[in-house]
């Protein structure tokens, strides 16, 4: 029904067909079946347009196969590689993010995504959700284990701030910055085995008047804010550690300096905690009958901040800066605690031959309140 060149690489061609699309890597000598989830119907016609393909269906529809990257960077025995990156097309700042494909030969034990930024930081993690992990909707997605090829998009921010379950906020679309134009590399990992690939990240050719540096500055002011955010939701994750504990030792023992010195440490440490997150929050609309608080304040800047492409203004800053010094406040406060009353309920817990109370004990799993 019709043929199509690639317009990229030489001898590639497409063919639409009445039993789906073929592609040939050799002008036309050999074809193979090219139908991924697609049912076998007549293709009437089909073109390819920049990294996409399109296709017109007899009856049924349209579709479009969005990247056809590993098509064009097909070589023989590639497939034979225990595990390869694709090359991805640029990513364009102000849409979804980068494509990146990747194939393996095997489904792996251990698998994991590294972003690295142009200095060689790694700058995002990303790898399977745990599945006896609570569910976090802040953390972005995760890797899909399995053999042969596979799909992922950056959203192209780097590793989000601290959360904890249950956690809600208002007016809150992110726990990280974008990145500003520029390389990246992403790293592959998979049972040890690794590829790499560079991401040409690119500025909306759409918009102008905002230069590289605007969004350099735009970023570096989003990881101040970001670093503000994960400093009080740690404070957060710190207090309910601790509480997590003292609610296990308060179960093993009757003692009354003990179950005291408790008391004055959970009446202090929860003043502090509702200072910095609403904590009567359990829904998504409870923010409308409940103020928010710094953390959301400071979350919902960040959010604010990237609203377009942009160096911050003088207001963002002003406003930044009264959060910063709220926030000081309550974690000056926290130390105060930490130094008081809990090093007084330790003392008292090791009267009673109890284990310590350790707010960073990072093996204390939180639970939704």
């Amino acid at each position: 029904n019709a043929v199509r060149e690639d317009p990229t690489r030489e001898g590639l061609l497409y063919a639409a067909t009445n039993h789906g699309v073929y592609v040939s890597y050799d002008d036309g000598a050999m074809w193979a079946e090219l139908n991924p989830g697609l049912s076998d119907l007549p293709i009437v016609d089909l073109i390819v347009e920049e990294d996409a393909l399109a296709i017109a269906s007899h009856g049924r529809g349209f579709w479009v196969l969005d990247d056809i990257g590993p098509l064009r960077q097909a070589e023989p025995g590639r497939t034979d590689a225990s595990v390869h990156l694709y090359q991805p097309a640029p990513a364009y700042r102000s849409a979804d993010g980068a494509r990146l494909s990747w194939w393996l030969a095997a489904e792996p034990e251990s698998l994991m995504l590294e972003i690295l930024d142009g200095e060689g930081n790694v700058i995002r993690t990303i790898e399977p959700r745990d599945p006896d992990a609570p569910r976090d909707r802040w953390s972005g997605a995760s890797l899909t284990v399995q053999e042969g090829l596979t799909r992922f998009e950056w959203d192209l921010r780097t590793d989000p701030a601290a959360t904890f379950p249950g956690m809600i906020l208002w007016g809150v679309r992110t726990m990280a910055p974008r990145v500003p134009p520029g390389s990246y590399t992403a790293r592959l990992t998979a049972d040890g085995l690794t590829s790499e690939t560079v991401v040409e990240v690119r500025a909306n050719p759409w918009i102008e008047g905002v230069t590289v540096a605007d969004m350099e500055a735009q970023y570096a002011f989003g990881r101040e804010i970001q670093a503000k955010v994960h400093e009080a939701n740690s404070a957060v994750i710190a207090i309910r550690r601790a509480r997590a504990q003292i609610e296990e030792r308060l179960e093993a023992t009757d003692d009354a300096d003990v179950r005291e010195a408790a008391h004055n440490w959970m009446q202090k440490a929860g003043a502090i905690e509702a200072d910095i997150y609403q904590v009567r929050n359990r829904s998504g609309q409870d923010p409308l009958n409940f103020p928010i608080k710094v953390n959301n304040r400071l979350a919902n800047l960040l959010s604010m901040s990237e609203r377009g492409d942009g160096a911050p203004n003088d207001g963002m800053r002003e406003v930044f800066q009264i959060m910063i010094d709220e926030l000081r406040g309550y974690t000056d406060q926290l130390q105060e605690v930490w130094d008081g009353e809990l090093a007084a309920l330790n003392a008292a817990l090791d009267e009673v031959d109890l284990p310590a109370v350790d707010p960073w004990d990072e093996s204390v799993i939180l639970v939704w309140p």
